[in-house]
């Protein structure tokens, strides 16, 4: 029981990190809607846990918990990707930039 009440504060605080970061501009609405959406999945599992073995027979695995695990690794795949394109677009941007600079300095 302790575990559930500290994953639902933990996901409440989460949530409203969510919403500042959206009121300041931060992220998008698209991103305050799939984090949200996220985050209650979360809520809804911890507080219904027989909900992961619905998803679990849904995408044919034996038990809910694994299903978690291979959801989010899954998850946790795609999110580094993302993360090393758009490192691999902030170094390109970088060298273009001291480029352009090392070449404005030389005239």
């Amino acid at each position: 029981m302790l575990i559930k009440i500290f994953i639902i504060l933990f996901v409440l605080f989460a949530i409203s990190r969510l919403i500042l970061r959206f009121r300041d501009g931060s992220i998008s609405l698209n991103e305050l809607i799939i984090w949200g959406i996220l985050w209650i999945i979360i809520i809804i599992i911890t507080l219904l846990p027989w909900t992961a073995d619905i998803i679990a027979k849904i995408i044919g695995v034996g038990r809910g918990v694994d299903a978690l695990i291979y959801i989010s690794i899954i998850f946790l795949f795609y999110g580094f990707f993302r993360i090393s394109v758009k490192l691999e677009h902030i170094e390109y941007e970088i060298t273009k930039i001291i480029r352009n600079d090392t070449l404005k300095k030389k005239r």
